[in-house]
């Protein structure tokens, strides 16, 4: 019986190559890029290194269908302050990305990180509400139509939740309660009735209690939306992995079981292996990080196709990893899935194997 049917009738019922990859197989890749992939492949972008970064931008433009902004659309970067509005990445990005026949998706409309000072001075829900929506309308209308997807909602479950404290402290959760995920969601979809709207989370794969609790948590939140017709498209499964942690397949199709048969698209969003705790030997740490991203990747497989998949950046030379994550040997972190010299490891193979359908 194949994986997939165990998990949904259970429901029913109750290592390759990692750093020297021959050139041949790198040709090969780049070759294929341009042919329509089953699951479309993305990666978050840093705007400024497409104009000048030769290598960067070739790499974007031979492996990605999908790109996303690292920054731009968050509100540390599009409000400087409470009057003024920066769209100069998001608008770079996403002429980028109609120059050459990408999509672009939206990151991120409300989230408790990065934000701006001036934020700290909303001190009534009144002028909390009048913010959000003022936000999401401005930045919505502006690209309506041209960005079909938009992650809504952020990170919205508490690190650890508890039964009292579900949802994360904030800016917004403090003023507003779990109801800034609802007028996040009903703003989005009024200004732009056709875009998809998601909540994009992380922490649900590993076996631990944490990611168990989570898991029950942001169910919860859904549900509790979808039974009150808030309008919720898709759920965003970000899969920053843990590299020394194995994943809980049955867990983690269980979940995604619940959330798809809420009628909800599954989108992988920000894929990476966080390897700091991995072996020195690059083969070794390679083949670990492409283990974990396809035991992750099979068990969101088993219970449906999902939508996208997207790894946060695409090459280790650009990584979020090393800022909180380095290693305690100095070596260089490498969670992506070309190497700081743009070659395809053994990330990339895997994660070809579900764009590309051949798993």
């Amino acid at each position: 019986m194949r994986r997939r049917e165990f998990v949904l009738g259970a429901l029913a019922s109750g290592i390759g190559y990692a750093g020297a990859l021959d050139a041949s197989f790198t040709k090969q890749i780049e070759a294929k890029a341009s042919e329509p992939a089953a699951i479309p492949y993305g990666a978050a972008v840093r705007v400024d290194h497409l104009k000048n970064n030769f290598d960067y931008r070739r790499a974007i433009l031979n492996h990605c269908q999908i790109v996303v902004g690292e920054g731009g659309l968050k509100w540390i970067d599009l409000r400087p302050d409470r009057d003024q509005f920066v769209f100069d990445q998001p608008d770079r990005l996403l002429a980028f990305a109609e120059e050459n026949g990408l999509q672009m998706r939206g990151h991120t409309l409300a989230w408790y990180g990065a934000m701006p000072e001036w934020t700290e001075t909303i001190a009534t829900p009144k002028e909390a509400q009048t913010e959000l929506v003022r936000h999401i309308e401005t930045v919505v209308a502006r690209y309506k139509g041209r960005i079909p997807s938009w992650d809504v909602v952020n990170e919205a479950i508490a690190d650890t939740p508890t039964g009292d404290a579900p949802i994360r402290e904030s800016m917004w959760q403090n003023r507003l309660g779990k109801g800034y995920i609802e007028l996040a969601l009903r703003t989005a979809a009024f200004v732009d009735p056709d875009a998809q709207l998601v909540i994009n989370d992380y922490n649900f794969e590993n076996p631990t209690e944490q990611c168990r609790t989570r898991r029950q948590a942001f169910l919860n939140l859904v549900r509790d939306l979808k039974d009150r017709d808030v309008p919720l498209h898709a759920i965003g499964l970000q899969g920053h992995l843990p590299g020394d942690q194995e994943i809980d397949r049955e867990g983690l199709s269980r979940f995604v079981a619940e959330l798809h048969g809420m009628g909800l698209a599954i989108l992988v969003t920000e894929l990476d292996v966080i390897d700091n705790n991995l072996p020195a030997s690059n083969f070794d740490r390679d083949e670990i990080v492409a283990s974990r991203a396809r035991d992750f990747l099979g068990a969101i497989g088993d219970v449906c196709r999902p939508e996208a998949i997207l790894t946060w950046g695409i090459t280790d030379q650009y990584t979020w990893v090393p800022i909180w994550f380095s290693r305690s040997d100095g070596r260089p972190n490498r969670p992506l899935p070309l190497d700081a010299n743009y070659r395809p490891k053994a990330l990339m193979r895997v994660i070809q194997e579900f764009t590309r359908g051949d798993r």
